[in-house]
């Protein structure tokens, strides 16, 4: 029976339980499609990750919600990072080690920091951001349960991508995040229609210390929103920046209210009219280590 190594990590969390979880499978070259989709079914997580040789870059790995795969996600990349290190697929080179991953959108440079021998913070390289004409905010927001005047005054709504096209909804405060009623149904007809993969709805105003706030909502995602999100978490940092409507270093928090909380340092690369990536950083922790047997 073929056996492939397995950990389970929470990312954009130092402690267990909480952040965003996600299954890391090793040897993921042996498995096709239709067997990765299966697992991922079967692990029930937002995503999950599978290992995979690279031409272009130091390691790849492919990720797949439930329903599919996508072609680039955070939370999965500083999972599978830590999840490298933790098996000894990847040795660490002092205080910090640059590695590349490559995914399907691209290949991602990689630094790991650590302390004494033990991994402190992983922190990914986001693609150039693409920025898709603005939609009109009303009738988004009723996907949500929102009203009109939930909208952020100054930013506007619209698609932006890091590697996955993700819908941008910043609205005017904590409140308007707290009243939020998601439709599934209308959800997907919206993404169908402007081709996008999720939503990211945002404040500026944290609940733990942070600059912002946000809450998830994907097709996969285990009772429809997620606890953290990192390639959202990017492509708002590009659209905050290219608004001058914060500065290109912040932390972003997400998850609390879900009993999950996770947060990561940001900081966009470039200037607001040529922003040339964007760095998201967080810590992740092992919380389980097995065998998939099929």
């Amino acid at each position: 029976m073929p056996e492939f190594p397995l950990l389970q990590v929470d990312a954009f969390t130092t402690r267990p339980l909480a952040g965003n979880p996600c299954a890391v499978v090793f040897d993921g070259a042996g498995l096709d499609d239709e067997t990765m989709l299966a697992i991922a079914r079967e692990m029930n997580l937002s995503e999950t990750s599978f290992v995979v040789p690279s031409e272009r870059a130091d390691f790849g790995a492919r990720y797949f919600t439930p329903l599919g795969e996508i072609p680039m996600a955070g939370h999965p990349t500083v999972a599978t990072i830590h999840a490298l290190v933790e098996t000894g697929h990847l040795a660490l080179e002092g205080d910090c080690t640059r590695v590349t991953l490559e995914l399907p959108a691209g290949v991602l440079p990689i630094e790991v920091e650590a302390r004494g021998g033990r991994v402190t913070r992983i922190a990914m390289t986001q693609l150039c951001p693409e920025f898709h004409e603005p939609l009109e905010a009303g009738p988004v927001l009723a996907v949500f349960g929102l009203d009109p005047g939930d909208a952020h005054s100054e930013l506007p709504v619209g698609v932006v991508s890091t590697g996955t096209p993700q819908l941008m909804v910043p609205v005017q405060s904590i409140e308007s995040l707290r009243r939020i009623e998601a439709d599934g149904v209308a959800h997907a007809r919206l993404a169908g229609d402007q081709r996008f993969f999720s939503t990211h709805l945002f404040a500026l105003e944290g609940v733990g210390g942070g600059q912002t706030f946000a809450r998830h909502f994907a097709p996969g995602a285990r009772g429809f929103e997620d606890p953290f999100t990192g390639s959202a978490t990017g492509a708002m940092a590009a659209l905050l920046w290219r608004h001058a409507a914060l500065g290109p270093r912040f932390v972003a928090e997400q998850g609390h209210w879900m009993g999950r909380p996770g947060c990561a340092e940001v900081e966009v690369l470039g200037p607001k009219e040529a922003i040339e990536g964007i760095r998201v950083a967080g810590a992740a922790v092992t919380v389980l280590r097995g065998h998939l047997e099929l």
